[in-house]
């Protein structure tokens, strides 16, 4: 094993870009440099062509009409879009939206926020496994619900939620149904239209292309839906969402999507047998546990508990090799444990003890079998360091201690 060799395993982070994705978008720094929205000249018309060409290939990937998908700056922007312009636009039938405790905070937060402007928000949990009851979704609707809305895949632990029958509970009251599906999007087969998700947002830079841009789906038919703009002036994106389009980005965006549409079942396949192996080989080590329904989750994540190991001193035995997250990461400035864990009903040390290993396209055996060492080697220093683990060797109940306050 390599000691400097770095081994990436945080493709839910951020993955790195396709060289094929990156080769797409050159020439539209320099040579192809137009302003998509300046329909005068050459320059502009090959910079809209190459937008609408990017349009169909991500439509494509979604099977949806080319129409319904909005450039943004990224998922995050699509989700404050798509909640916050659907609140506005449907004031008059309700005020009440439906999310998820573990939810990403981009839908949190600006659920968050709209309780200031007047929204009432049911936050469900969820259970044990990571997933929604349905029989709680359904009990949480009421006359003035204008929006549900649940991601698709969870960012740390993988798991997908129940999507079609969501949609079938929303269609049923005749309710909206908005879907996060950043994690999913390029990896496994996302087709709203087919599902019956009304509006989905999602990111390049999750799917092998570029950072900075994103999507948002919005149905044109059965239903159609609209939402108000959250940033305005030349009324590009047909109103909803003005700004010059970042052109050499979504040109990445399309070429990211047409790579995932051909080969993202292979992926799939290769790296759900690489994440068997991980997991299999890390459960090994005692005092283990897998967070999230392993029957319903990405094929490309494990999220694993080492009990009375620190997550983050963990990390610090191997971050030189080994680029993994514990909690969230876009919220990992905090010490606290991850709330979509302690949301799942685990205690703060299991919480705090866990590591979300992500592998993705360009992940090897060679990664996998390295990672595994190190890791394994991690927990074993760790705990040979803990007097608490010794304590649970000896057969102390460590539930009934209590511990001295400060």
């Amino acid at each position: 094993m390599n000691k400097h060799r770095l081994i990436y395993l945080d493709n839910n982070a951020t993955t790195p870009c396709d060289p094929r994705v990156v080769e797409a978008m050159v020439p539209y720094f320099f040579e192809k440099h137009g302003n998509a929205a300046s329909r005068s000249h050459q320059f502009g018309w090959e910079a809209e062509d190459a937008v609408d060409y990017a349009r169909e290939q991500i439509a494509q990937l979604l099977d949806v009409d080319d129409k319904e998908v909005i450039f943004t700056s990224g998922a995050t922007e699509s989700n404050n879009l798509a909640i916050k312009g659907v609140f506005e636009m449907y004031a008059r039938k309700g005020n009440h939206i439906i999310t998820v405790e573990t939810e990403h905070k981009a839908v949190l937060d600006t659920c968050k926020h709209l309780e200031k402007a007047g929204a009432e928000i049911t936050y469900l949990k969820v259970q044990e496994d990571g997933l929604v009851s349905l029989t709680d979704l359904e009990a949480a609707i009421k006359p003035n619900t204008i929006l549900v809305s649940i991601m698709w895949a969870n960012n740390e632990t993988g798991v997908i939620q129940p999507m079609r029958e969501i949609a079938t509970i929303c269609e049923k009251h005749g309710v909206l149904f908005h879907s996060d599906a950043t994690q999913a999007v390029g990896k496994i087969k996302t087709h709203p239209r087919e599902v019956g998700i009304h509006l989905m947002s999602f990111s390049a830079h999750k799917m092998y292309g570029p950072k900075g841009v994103g999507g948002l789906y919005v149905s044109r038919k059965n239903p159609r839906v609209k939402v108000t703009a959250q940033i305005d002036g030349g009324g590009h994106e047909r109103g909803m969402r003005s700004g010059t389009l970042n052109v050499p980005g979504i040109v990445g965006f399309g070429k990211a999507a047409e790579i995932a549409r051909k080969e993202m079942d292979q992926d799939a396949e290769r790296l759900s047998k690489l994440r068997d192996r991980l997991q299999a080989e890390l459960t090994k080590l005692e005092e283990t546990k897998v967070n999230g329904n392993e029957g319903s989750r990405m094929p490309h994540v494990t999220n694993i508990s080492f009990k009375h190991v620190e997550g983050e001193g963990l990390m610090m035995t191997f971050n030189q090799n080994i680029a993994v997250s514990s909690g969230s990461a876009c919220t990992s400035a905090s010490l606290e444990p991850s709330y979509v864990l302690v949301g799942m009903g685990l205690g703060d040390d299991l919480a705090h003890s866990s590591i979300r290993f992500s592998l993705g396209r360009f992940t090897t055996e060679e990664d996998v079998e390295d990672a595994i060492k190190l890791v394994s080697t991690g927990v074993n220093h760790m705990r040979d360091l803990s007097p608490i683990w010794e304590m649970y060797k000896d057969g102390v109940d460590l539930s009934k201690i209590e511990w001295a306050a400060h």
